[in-house]
């Protein structure tokens, strides 16, 4: 048994894998924060404040990502018909042709994992990884026992 934590594990390979999705996006002119952003977005679109939270980023990484997305006509922000107060975003045409790339490569990875690891492994996986978002998102990582 190694001395790792299982941070370690998490950590590491979500490192490897942003590295291969960036090293990937560059030769498209994007980063992986421009494809997280594209395939966010819904047809119909997506509220701005709803992508942070959906993404788990922070608010001011989002709108300098938006504003990139918008510099290069990726995007285009409405107001919200239904509240005034709110901005919807929708991909334009290029924008599209974009996530549709993106879509294609988290699908390669997909595939590539499910035909090297077995059916039982990746759903032992799985419920293991749930099993820690729910641990994390129940607050019991940090809990002082009284």
């Amino acid at each position: 048994m190694s001395n790792k934590t299982i941070d370690y594990y998490l950590r590491a390979t979500w490192q490897s894998l942003a590295r291969a999705y960036n090293e990937e996006a560059v030769k498209h002119g994007e980063t992986i924060s421009v494809g997280f952003v594209l395939l966010s977005i819904d047809k119909e679109g997506t509220p701005s404040t709803a992508l942070g939270p959906k993404m788990g980023i922070e608010p001011t990484s989002l709108t300098r990502t938006l504003k990139q997305m918008e510099q290069k006509g990726l995007i285009v922000r409405k107001k919200n018909p239904n509240d005034g107060r709110g901005v919807l975003v929708y991909l334009t045409s290029l924008g599209k042709e974009k996530r549709d790339y993106s879509k294609q490569v988290v699908k390669q990875f997909d595939d590539m994992v499910r035909k090297n690891i077995s059916p039982k492994k990746l759903e032992v996986f799985i419920e293991v990884i749930e099993a820690m978002n729910k641990l994390i998102s129940d607050k019991k990582m940090y809990k002082s026992e009284k």
